[in-house]
């Protein structure tokens, strides 16, 4: 079945959510790199193609080694691949994208905020929940990846 091109028939909420993208993407503070890391993982976990495509090309084309990559969906396995603050910022996204189970609990948010102080913390949750909100959209309208057989 054909899906609704979502941001063609709603431009206003296309505008509200590449708004919320922009924030995240350029006006955080955060690292790029951390910012698509982040969108990766949550993207992973909410099973958008569309999503895991792009963020993997951004990883790529911003250095990170394609062994790294292949390993985010399992990085508590790989530690030793991931900054201190990869490994904190991917926890949050996990707690926070899964927050119907988690409860957003009181030691992941004291780990998180440890690692990045109250500002950051904030940021990357905005980040998080931006991407949820994008993934969401994904995933309702099958955005199609860009990848090719």
């Amino acid at each position: 079945m054909n899906r609704a091109v979502w941001f063609n028939v709603s431009p206003e909420g296309a505008k509200a959510i590449g708004t919320l993208h922009h924030f995240a993407t350029q006006g955080t503070g955060l690292p790029s790199l951390l910012t698509h890391l982040v969108f990766l993982r949550v993207s992973q976990i909410n099973g958008c193609a569309h999503c895991i495509d792009i963020h993997t090309r951004d990883l790529l084309a911003e250095g990170m080694s394609v062994e790294k990559v292949v390993l985010v969906p399992v990085w508590h396995e790989a530690v030793y691949l991931f900054s201190e603050t990869e490994r904190a910022a991917l926890a949050w996204a996990e707690e926070v994208t899964r927050v119907s189970e988690t409860h957003a609990s009181d030691a992941a948010y004291a780990a998180a905020l440890a690692v990045f102080g109250e500002k950051d913390l904030v940021d990357l949750t905005l980040t998080i929940a931006t991407m949820n909100a994008i993934n969401r959209m994904g995933v309702s309208f099958r955005m199609k990846p860009r990848a090719k057989a």
